[in-house]
């Protein structure tokens, strides 16, 4: 695995960073935790807001970023304390239980991969480098790489994963030029993989929509990395340790995560379920969050000039009751 240092490209700018910061209203004392940590260009703002009687909870499982993000802090934010765990949201409940905190006052979940890592060419997240098919956003502890999918799942799978989390309508035609491909000799590179996607893909339809591999490349990336999974029980745990009055705020990047938002929020948010015809209620439910935003909160036209990652950006906020 590459390493690094506090590197340029570990400073890119972060989405949606005055909404962020409006939303979660932290305040001196406060308990933060960014679930998501990179290279904290969230984090040195919680760590300001929650100033040096707070603390910050910083949770990445690149060691990169971790190394990255501990030496900025170090410098930006030099009065907060600060715990940063590696490990995956996912397990959220064994980090906390090991960061020893009562509660958090605020979550914030900054979803997909970060630019850093797309840019690092060795870790196979790019379809602009030739590079290993890989693709694990933590290789140490993640066996399941992009070249074992593709390389091995079936034709069906392959079509399946790369509908449903690529949201890819030319699916089918893709997963049998992959197939047809590996057959002569394994993909190997991510040169391997884009130009077999471009082959399954009309080429009237190559002309629009950006490059035609991007689709492909995210819905292998999240099978790799299992995200959609973790996103639900990052979530649900988050619910579970917020403090009363305290604030969830998840930013998503395509319609997949943010529906697995929208409805775990809305989940925990419902009252009570007695048909209504009953006059007193007998279920007991009762709501645990209050969502804020009925509408998520997009990137402002200026940010998406400055920062074309924003673009496809919603913030969803629910606050814990």
């Amino acid at each position: 695995m590459e390493t690094g240092t506090l590197t340029p490209e570990y400073r890119h700018e972060p989405v949606m960073l005055a909404e962020v910061l409006e939303q979660l209203d932290l305040s001196e004392g406060s308990i933060a935790c960014d679930c998501t940590l990179g290279g904290a260009g969230h984090s040195v703002k919680l760590a300001g807001a929650v100033g040096t009687s707070g603390l910050l909870i910083g949770i990445d499982q690149d060691d990169m970023a971790l190394d990255a993000a501990r030496k900025r802090l170090a410098v930006e934010a030099p009065g907060t304390p600060c715990k940063l765990l590696k490990g995956n949201f996912g397990d959220l409940d064994e980090l906390l239980c090991s960061a020893q905190v009562p509660g958090v006052d605020g979550f914030l979940f900054d979803l997909g991969v970060s630019s850093p890592q797309l840019d690092i060419p060795g870790r196979g997240f790019s379809y602009h480098e030739d590079a290993p098919l890989d693709m694990r956003m933590d290789p140490g502890n993640n066996t399941l790489n992009a070249a074992e999918v593709v390389n091995t799942y079936n034709e069906a799978d392959l079509a399946r994963i790369l509908r449903v989390y690529g949201e890819e309508k030319f699916a089918s035609q893709i997963a049998r030029q992959i197939v047809r491909r590996r057959a002569d000799a394994p993909l190997v590179t991510t040169g391997d993989l884009v130009e077999a996607v471009k082959a399954g893909i009309p080429a009237a339809a190559r002309r629009h929509g950006g490059h035609p591999a991007r689709k492909s490349f995210q819905a292998i990336r999240i099978e790799v990395n299992h995200e959609l999974d973790v996103l639900e029980r990052g979530l649900e745990a988050a619910v579970r340790w917020t403090n009363p009055g305290g604030r969830i705020c998840v930013i998503s990047y395509h319609s997949l995560e943010d529906r697995i938002v929208k409805h775990i929020f809305q989940e925990h948010a419902q009252g009570c379920t007695c048909p209504p015809d009953i006059p007193v209620c007998v279920c007991g439910h009762v709501p645990a969050l209050r969502i804020l935003t009925r509408k998520p909160l997009v990137a402002r036209a200026d940010e998406v000039a400055r920062n074309p990652r924003a673009r496809s950006a919603k913030i969803r906020v629910a606050m814990r009751l």
